[in-house]
């Protein structure tokens, strides 16, 4: 059975999503409106800025139907939406949609000019995985719940809380899809 997989399709690179789902085995759409939730089995929260992403998410009445989805199927987040996900936020008075038991550092390796990549060793997923990280935040902490995927310079940079997935890259802007195809079994396994 293929699982249908959405992508929030309010800001990032939605369709590049899109396609790494696809080519991983799912069927994959964008996700604008409430409704569009209601068939899928999975949700990816794409990279863009958190706190804009948050305001469309309220302005198209997304928010809270988002978080009832997350209550029973699977979410994986990326740079901005690991963001969203996590519970605690560096400067921030309380969460987005707080699903994950972390401490999130926004921006926490520089700005826009300080983009990078690095080979990183993602539990589960690859011994040798290019991560592209572009203004990205890093999890400063997390719960004894939380299981470490991957760690750059000491920082958490992946993690996975039952069916909650995140990372602090972009996996939709390499070529490598064995992080797409993870979340795609995780899905598989909960239906």
């Amino acid at each position: 059975m293929t699982v249908k997989i959405g992508v929030l399709a309010l800001q990032g690179a939605v369709s590049e999503h899109i396609k790494s789902l696809q080519a991983s085995g799912a069927d994959a759409v964008g996700v604008k409106h409430a409704g569009d939730l209601e068939s899928l089995d999975g949700l990816v929260l794409p990279g863009g800025e958190s706190t804009t992403m948050r305001r469309l998410m309220d302005q198209y009445g997304l928010f809270e139907t988002v978080r009832s989805f997350a209550e029973r199927k699977p979410v994986f987040g990326t740079c901005a939406g690991l963001i969203l996900m996590a519970k605690k936020i560096e400067g921030k008075k309380g969460p987005h949609l707080g699903l994950l038991d972390i401490d999130v550092k926004r921006n926490a390796f520089g700005r826009q000019v300080d983009s990078f990549e690095a080979d990183l060793k993602i539990k589960h997923v690859s011994d040798h995985y290019d991560g592209v990280f572009i203004r990205a935040p890093y999890i400063k902490s997390a719960s004894p719940d939380v299981e470490v995927l991957s760690t750059y310079e000491d920082h958490i940079v992946a993690c996975r809380q039952g069916r909650f997935l995140t990372c602090a890259f972009h996996p939709e802007l390499t070529d490598d899809l064995s992080l797409h195809r993870y979340f795609v079994h995780l899905v598989e396994e909960t239906i």
